[in-house]
């Protein structure tokens, strides 16, 4: 790979500063520790899973596979492994922010001995997440079954951390369904895949960029620090860049430095409003019903209704509602026939629990509309977002 250019890295020296997007080209431990306490927002690691492979790995045909058989994932024995993982998981965790999270990823080979580490540091798991690979290679010796996820572990940097959660971002990525912890995403193949001059695989672990993309953007936000410590060829970097993050690689190969500062150098970034991420409504200024009404948004008296207009209730001035028949008299039923917008929109479904500000619609140029659409006039006039 000596046709690459020189890349932009660093490491001389004691870094004062965050070095943003930049690669540090040297080992990990070293250059971590030059990094500020409390600068980071997001660790992603893919360390060395010490594979412990004997020998070449066949195909039925005796063609040999390529796989992981680089110095820099051989260790010595496990305690010599375990002492690696301490000392690399105790430094990300200096670096975290006290609300900083970081996601590691790992096969039955080491994501075990690396959650005992986690939380021995302090870590606190927020959830495991099962990559179940879309095309895995296919186990050749008929002795196992094959080998088609690999599991990453999401912490804090420790039980108090409020850490990054795009909710509503991840749940409206799914078609409006809630995201499970057990992602279908292909590996890494084809135009993606990185080659070298000779035309072979430049690095043989290379993460996929959709795998980046999920996790970056469901566990930061765009301006986020981003830290990839065993940085490869730099898909972390490279997501981060399009997803307006500011990204640090740390990577002792000078060819995977190569390359990844060439990749990441052709990443044009997204737009502000393409990176843009959906806002929790738990993160948005609380506006009661009884304020629409204070407000004079709604009047006492007014009428409101579900969304096919089969059921409704009437305003009351401590901002509750009286259900109405249709002759428009008080609801006389078994049920208590009065609430809060969430108790009557339960009761009137049978279900135990309503969200009101969706389930109540009020009538508006010759249509319905529900009455969460009324917040938003609330919190103008009570200058929580801007007029």
């Amino acid at each position: 790979m000596a046709s690459r250019r020189k890349a932009s890295v660093s490491n001389v020296g004691q870094v004062s500063a965050v070095p943003k997007n930049r690669i540090l080209h040297g080992d990990c431990l070293a250059e971590l520790a030059k990094l500020p306490s409390a600068s980071v927002d997001l660790v992603f690691a893919d360390p060395p899973y010490n594979l412990q492979l004997a020998g070449d790995l066949l195909r039925p045909n005796d063609s040999r596979v390529d796989g992981v058989d680089q110095a820099w994932d051989k260790f010595a024995s496990f305690a010599a492994y375990d002492k690696f993982s301490q000392s690399w998981l105790a430094e990300c965790r200096r670096v975290l922010k006290p609300d900083g999270a970081l996601w590691v990823i790992g096969s039955y080979h080491n994501i075990f001995r690396v959650g005992v580490t986690l939380q021995d540091l302090g870590f606190w798991i927020q959830n495991d997440v099962i990559w179940r690979k879309a095309n895995p290679m296919p186990n050749f010796r008929g002795k196992r079954f094959t080998n088609a996820h690999e599991t990453l572990i999401w912490a804090g940097r420790d039980q108090k951390s409020k850490v990054t959660f795009n909710y509503e971002a991840m749940k409206a990525f799914n078609d409006d369904l809630q995201m499970r912890s057990d992602w279908l995403l292909p590996i890494c193949s084809g135009p993606e895949r990185l080659k070298d001059d000779g035309g072979r695989k430049a690095h043989p672990t290379q993460k996929p960029e959709a795998l980046l993309h999920r996790i970056i953007l469901s566990s930061s936000n765009p301006g986020d620090v981003v830290l990839d410590p065993f940085f490869g060829t730099g898909t972390t970097g490279a997501v981060a860049k399009r997803l307006g993050r500011t990204w640090i690689g740390i990577e002792r190969d000078k060819d995977y430095v190569a390359a990844a500062q060439e990749r990441i150098d052709r990443v044009q970034p997204l737009s502000l409003t393409a990176i843009e991420t959906t806002k929790s409504k738990r993160s948005e200024p609380r506006v009661a019903f009884g304020q629409i009404i204070e407000l004079g948004i709604l009047e006492p008296g007014s009428k409101l209704w579900d969304e096919r207009g089969r059921v409704w209730a009437e305003v009351r001035a401590d901002g509750t509602l009286a259900l109405t028949t249709k002759a428009g008299q008080a609801h006389q039923g078994t049920g208590v026939g009065h609430g809060s917008i969430h108790r009557l929109g339960a009761e009137v479904q049978g279900k135990t629990a309503c969200n009101g500000w969706t389930f109540w619609h009020f009538e508006a140029d010759g249509a319905l509309k529900p009455i969460d659409v009324l917040r938003e006039q609330a919190k103008r006039q009570l200058g929580l977002v801007p007029a």
